[in-house]
């Protein structure tokens, strides 16, 4: 009962598009390079403008099915029926938002595909299975104690938000070395706090350094001290336009660095655009360039590292926590795994997972970066839990 129309007719496809209840886009397959051809660029606005459903067939036509990237007009699918095994660029911006809801449909590929993946997304088991437990014979000190160097006086807030992320995050106890300290102090009393130097702080397991610290010389300063330890070290925000390449690279402990897509371009010599339109590759990049483990915030987060080839995608989160701080909490949390034991691969990917878990059950309304770590206490017990 189908009946086929020549796609260089524009008219005739133009009416078939409109009459049509569905839409199936099947253009070009995983292949495709470069976005789509004129031809095919109108049958698109055609479909657009008639207003049907669109189901792409394995992926919406004219996006990078490898790295996510579109280089061009690409079909914006309401759902897309991928087949044997998701392909990277359904899961990563920009193409992923091309894609609309995703089902797979297994046909059997499994005993072709590689041993390693591309990439790889985290499930509830998973950061279960890695969440740090206390011990019957833990204190404060064997679960250990994260460092948190943030804040100034123009920007205390960013002390008290990464503090509040690191108490949520599995580690014993929490020191705060910076000028904020009666900030912290105020709204958590159980953190250790000092106004001096990091290294005089006292014995940490990890460092988190960067939120709210200012480009001063104090600032500067506070972060070479940080780098300098022979622990791992989170660095954020500020941190990050003060990074030391040569200093980082130098580092025998593990370095995970957190920029958001402006802060990636600047650490590239890029533009913002240039890393949001190649989101997987910018991750890569920057993992590679500074010999770090690199979380790379937006709308797609991504976990690359230098000790294993597959990149994490980060599945949960929702466009809520696009508000101010909630990176600091992210900063903080993610250090406060790091000091429990987790890998730098590894606290980041749950870090990143349970920052946006706690920010979804906050629901579809504005949210702040401190509600979000008040949430985190609960979305780790219904992770531990199954």
């Amino acid at each position: 009962g189908g009946r086929a129309v020549p796609a260089t007719d524009g008219p005739a496809t133009g009416r078939a598009l409109a009459r049509a209840h569905l839409v199936v886009d099947g253009i070009v397959g995983i292949g495709g390079r470069g976005g789509l051809r004129p031809e095919a660029q109108a049958l698109v606005r055609a479909a657009e403008d008639g207003g049907a459903p669109v189901l792409a067939v394995d992926l919406p036509s004219g996006v990078d099915a490898d790295s996510g990237e579109v280089r061009g007009a690409a079909v914006r699918a309401d759902a897309t029926v991928t087949f044997g095994t998701y392909k990277p660029g359904l899961l990563i911006d920009p193409a992923r938002e091309h894609a609309g809801a995703l089902r797979l449909v297994d046909i059997g590929l499994g005993p072709h595909l590689p041993a390693e993946p591309d990439l790889e997304a985290l499930q509830h088991a998973d950061v279960a299975a890695l969440l740090p437990r206390p011990a019957a014979e833990s204190d404060k000190y064997r679960r250990g104690v994260v460092g948190v160097v943030a804040g100034s006086a123009r920007y205390p807030g960013a002390a008290v938000l990464a503090v509040a992320g690191a108490l949520a995050g599995g580690a014993g106890a929490v020191r705060y070395a910076g000028p904020a300290a009666e900030a912290v102090i105020a709204r958590f009393p159980e953190t250790l706090v000092t106004t001096g130097p990091p290294s005089k702080a006292g014995r940490v397991q990890a460092w988190v350094a960067g939120p709210g610290l200012g480009d001063g010389a104090d600032a500067r300063q506070a972060l070479e001290d940080v780098l300098a330890s022979d622990v791992p070290v989170l660095i954020d925000a500020d941190g990050l336009r003060l990074l030391d390449p040569h200093t980082v690279r130098s580092r025998s402990a593990a370095t995970v660095l957190t920029p958001h897509a402006g802060e990636a371009a600047a650490l590239l010599g890029l533009s913002r655009e240039e890393v949001e339109a190649a989101r997987l590759p910018a991750a890569r990049e920057l993992a590679r360039r500074f010999g770090v483990t690199a979380l790379l915030k937006g709308s797609t987060t991504l976990i690359a590292s230098t000790t294993h080839p597959a990149v994490r995608v980060n599945p949960t989160g929702t466009p809520w926590l696009a508000t101010a701080g909630s990176g600091d909490v992210l900063s903080g949390l993610t250090g406060s795994l790091l000091a429990a034991g987790l890998t730098g691969r590894d606290a980041a990917s749950v870090g990143a997972y349970l920052h946006g878990l706690a920010a979804r059950e906050l629901g579809a309304a504005p949210i702040t970066a401190l509600g979000v770590a008040e949430e985190l206490r609960g979305v780790w017990r219904d992770v531990s839990i199954g």
